[in-house]
């Protein structure tokens, strides 16, 4: 065991090198002359001149990389240029609330997509079924955003059951944490929630054909031990796979979700960055969202191998 994990930790080393070198050429790679850009149409000369030497732009290619890497390998992620402040803190600044959001999101798919996909594999081919999975299809099929306006029209601005924008950290309070999580974690959740679903019903009904499935049936075990001690273990790598790829559509989610309800979270800070063409915190986010990406498929391989001893080999 230890050995594929260690194996799996070194395949991620080449994985952050190819993503560090693209993170570093979307300065370059960009249109037109990026201090220029930066500095907007109003700036001098001189004053692009100065963006470009604070960016390091004045250096050979090669160097800059090599400089640039240098300083990440310290956790220096440059300064902002248009904020003067650390890259590094604009991020964590901006990270309990995108934290809060996805755990909450994670949670409430999680909860809900697997018993459904489950009854719905249990039940297939009845009304229990086609409701599942046509409320399964109509989820899958809407932007996060439309979700998202719906819910704030009907749950804040009609009913004024819950908070329209904001956030409130955890250590104000716990009422007017999960008040304002609410509803975007529901406008987020359901998209992956419905992809969950469908993929947990799939895969439970290729496992619920299989023979031993038969065999414990017909040694008269209650149908709650053979769909999850046996039906649901089996099927749990494809599952597990599904949830891997909805961190994908988790991160695409949260850029959206957070400027529908104003959360103050590093999707935000992604579109204020995008629009002022502030390239040090653009390719900052990136390179700490592909780590995210890239250890959450770690702790993937790992649950593969817990569940199925046969891929250690």
């Amino acid at each position: 065991m230890a050995g594929f994990i260690l194996r799996r930790i070194l395949m991620t080393i080449p994985v952050m090198l190819v993503v560090a070198i693209v993170v570093f050429l979307l300065l370059h790679l960009s249109p037109g002359d990026p201090a220029a850009i930066i500095a907007g149409d109003n700036a001098t000369t001189a004053d692009v001149e100065a963006i470009r030497i604070s960016l390091g732009l004045d250096k050979p290619l090669i160097e800059q990389f090599l400089l640039w890497i240098g300083a990440l390998l310290q956790g220096d992620f440059g300064v902002s240029v248009f904020n003067k402040v650390s890259v590094w803190t604009l991020i964590t600044q901006r990270m309990e609330p995108t934290l809060a959001l996805a755990t909450v999101t994670m949670s409430f798919a999680v909860c809900i997509a697997i018993p459904v996909g489950v009854l719905a594999a249990w039940k297939a081919g009845t009304w229990i079924d086609h409701l599942a999975m046509g409320i399964a299809v109509l989820a899958f099929s809407s932007p996060v955003f439309l979700i998202g306006y719906g819910l704030v029209f009907e749950f804040a601005r009609t009913l004024r059951w819950l908070p329209v924008q904001g956030y409130t950290p955890m250590a104000q309070g716990f009422t007017g944490f999960w008040q304002h999580l609410v509803l975007p974690a529901i406008s987020l959740g359901l998209v992956f929630a419905a992809l969950l679903a469908r993929m947990t019903r799939s895969t439970m009904l290729d496992v619920l054909n299989e023979d031993y499935i038969r065999t414990a049936r017909a040694k008269g075990l209650a149908p709650g031990p053979v769909l999850i001690r046996h039906a649901l273990k089996n099927a749990a790598v494809p599952i597990v796979t599904t949830i891997g790829l909805g961190i994908a559509l988790l991160i695409g989610g949260v850029v959206v979700t957070e400027s529908v309800f104003a959360i103050p979270g590093i999707g935000r800070l992604t579109i204020e960055a995008v629009t002022q063409r502030d390239y040090p915190v653009i390719q900052g986010v990136i390179l700490i969202a592909s780590f995210v990406y890239v250890l959450i498929n770690l702790g993937i391989d790992v649950a593969y191998a817990l569940l199925d001893p046969r891929i250690r080999y």
